[in-house]
């Protein structure tokens, strides 16, 4: 039988592997909030917009499952340190492999693990850029240009990242681009409202799959995003009528959960 590892990674649609994890984290009350969605849309356009040469899908399932024994509040510093091993070691018992576990637990660099491996630098780039987007309660959440600096000069300073320089040219021409016409908006700054005004993962999750996705992804390929191919627009394109947190979908991840 499969396990679910092998339900979640044969999934190719980022839609569908929103919601599979939406209901993992329900089942097995594993960390999952907007934070990870808004963090695994900026991996997404990413992906398809630089061609880096590497396996989107599982980079994409990582960023979705790297952070699931993060504690959101802890003053324990040792357990912040050590969530992202914690979280390798669970996702090794319910079917990934020893590969996928080290890309997830390389997200930070606290267990040490050396050498790294390619994938997990987009995670680190992702994960600590997105998290300096958004509001935290000692502080509100940083400018796309001034994340960027201190991504560089303080964060990952004096530490090898293979995609740190490609990164920093995508978000600033990310930058340069209008949302909306009648609207002096960029995408990441959209993102972070939508992410603001979602009163849960699941309205979170709608807005990005219906709404960000769609109109982000036809605004590069129109810049000429060299990856953005039709069969590699999101779901909700394609198929605007498909229903999200459908109870087939329940019914398959509950069955893969047993």
């Amino acid at each position: 039988m499969d396990t679910f590892a092998d339900y979640i990674l044969g999934e190719k649609e980022i839609s569908a592997k929103l919601e599979i994890t939406y209901y993992l984290a329900k089942k097995r009350d594993i960390f999952f909030d907007k934070s990870t969605i808004f963090k695994t849309e900026i991996a997404r356009i990413f992906l398809n917009y630089v061609p880096l040469g590497l396996d989107k899908n599982l980079i994409l399932t990582a960023c979705l499952l790297c952070n699931c024994k993060k504690v959101e509040i802890s003053r324990d510093l040792e357990q912040l340190k050590s969530y992202a091993k914690d979280g390798a070691e669970y996702l090794f018992s319910i079917g990934f492999d020893k590969r996928f576990c080290k890309i997830c637990e390389e997200v930070n660099r606290y267990s040490g693990s050396n050498p790294r491996e390619k994938e997990s630098d987009v995670l680190e780039l992702v994960d600590q850029f997105g998290g300096m987007l958004l509001d935290r309660p000692e502080r509100i959440g940083m400018k796309p240009d001034e994340a960027l600096v201190l991504l560089e000069y303080r964060n990952l300073k004096d530490k090898y990242n293979r995609y740190i320089h490609s990164f920093i040219d995508f978000i600033k021409e990310l930058e340069e681009i209008h949302y909306r016409d009648n609207k002096e908006i960029t995408p990441l700054e959209e993102l972070v409202e939508l992410y603001r005004e979602a009163e849960d993962e699941k309205k979170f999750i709608t807005a990005v799959v219906y709404e960000f996705g769609p109109q982000i992804d036809e605004l590069l390929e129109q810049r000429g995003g060299q990856e953005y191919a039709k069969n590699d627009k999101i779901l909700a394109k394609n198929n605007p009528n498909r229903p999200l947190f459908s109870e087939e979908t329940t019914r398959k991840v509950m069955g893969h959960l047993e």
